[in-house]
């Protein structure tokens, strides 16, 4: 008799991200080895509240997840992996794994990790602690600098800091630069800054998506990145083929990131192996320092001087069969089947 392992997908959230979940989240489903698990879909709400989608997952396209879903919540009793349903009938639905598909605040930086974290369940992804840090740009920097590997110049800047002291930040730095939320996801609230004219308003937009923002030297060059697997001290890190965004025009932002109108990903990156492989060793580095484990992407510029400098780590990319993280393990020999087995096996156990 095959045991099959029931993984818990949560997808949606409490974010500006939500309709990108529920893309990912789709493909994580539509991808699993149903000989091997038994998928356990709920959806969190916008307003934050959560819904079992224990009779399929078709909803997510059709947009009827939310009107068929059954309310629901997690015992918090530890040790007990299980979901209660609230429809009245008392009936729970045990699982073996979380695997969350929840792109940015209120799941990609810690909140909901630190919930499966409390009550004991196995997270396939990384946890609290890493969860928290990498959404910390300013944080994440400092430890990636400390690791080794060159960062961009930047100031961070608290709500209530003086406009003098924002406008001082901006001229050490020159311009252009960036003004980006400390803790935000899929570029919301990050300008491109060319003039102190435009400061304000780049100023205010960031402080929108968060109480600190972030002044950034704008790097020359391009991003590339580099998709990572594993538990440090526990098992080999895999890394996949590095990719390239090719820009034809301002920066990657959230448009671009989902439609790429105006822009191309390039996977393998149309760099030298050297390049590639120097890229792939700072991506370990950052991962490590970062308390990462299961998997991240983590982002870089390349300078045309050949310079790397660290720029983000992602610890929920896009998980779309089309997506950065997925494309980048296929060209590393991994499709998304194959990859989602890894990752369950890294975050459940075999």
């Amino acid at each position: 008799m095959i045991f099959m392992k029931t993984i818990l997908v949560l997808f949606g959230g409490c974010s500006s991200e939500h309709s990108v979940s529920l893309q990912s989240a789709y493909a994580v489903l539509a991808h699993l080895d149903l000989n091997k698990y038994h998928p356990l879909p709920v959806g969190i709400t916008e307003d934050g509240r959560w819904l079992c989608c224990a009779g399929g997952f078709d909803g997510l396209l059709r947009g009827s997840w939310q009107a068929e879903g059954i309310p629901c919540a997690l015992r918090l009793d530890r040790g007990q992996t299980a979901l209660l349903l609230l429809d009245g009938s008392g009936n729970t639905l045990n699982f073996d794994a979380a695997f969350p598909v929840l792109h940015g605040k209120n799941g990609e930086d810690g909140t909901v990790q630190g919930l499966l974290e409390l009550v004991g369940i196995p997270i396939i992804g990384c946890g609290t602690l890493s969860s928290a840090l990498c959404m910390d740009k300013d944080r994440a920097h400092r430890l990636a600098e400390a690791a080794g590997v060159p960062v961009p110049r930047s100031a961070a800047v608290s709500a209530g800091a003086s406009w003098e002291d924002v406008q001082a930040a901006a001229e050490t730095l020159g311009y252009p630069l960036f003004v980006k939320p400390v803790r935000a996801g899929s570029s919301f609230g990050v300008s491109r800054v060319e003039t102190p004219e435009a400061l304000p308003a780049a100023v205010e937009n960031a402080f929108r998506q968060d109480s600190r923002i972030l002044l950034e030297e704008a790097v020359p060059g391009f991003e590339v990145g580099c998709a990572v697997m594993g538990n440090p001290g526990e098992t080999a890190l895999t890394v996949g083929a590095v990719d390239e965004i090719e820009l034809s025009g301002g920066f990657f932002d959230f448009e671009e990131k989902y439609t790429l109108k105006t822009s191309s990903i390039h996977c393998p990156a149309r760099i030298s192996l050297k390049r590639a492989e120097e890229i792939q060793t700072a991506a370990r580095k950052v991962y490590e320092a970062l308390d990462c484990r299961c998997f991240a992407r983590v982002d870089f510029f390349l300078t045309p001087e050949g310079g790397i400098l660290f720029n983000e780590v992602n610890t929920i990319p896009g998980f779309t069969a089309h997506s950065r993280y997925p494309s980048m393990m296929k060209a590393a020999g991994l499709d998304f089947p194959a990859l989602l087995d890894r990752l369950i096996e890294l975050g459940a156990g075999a």
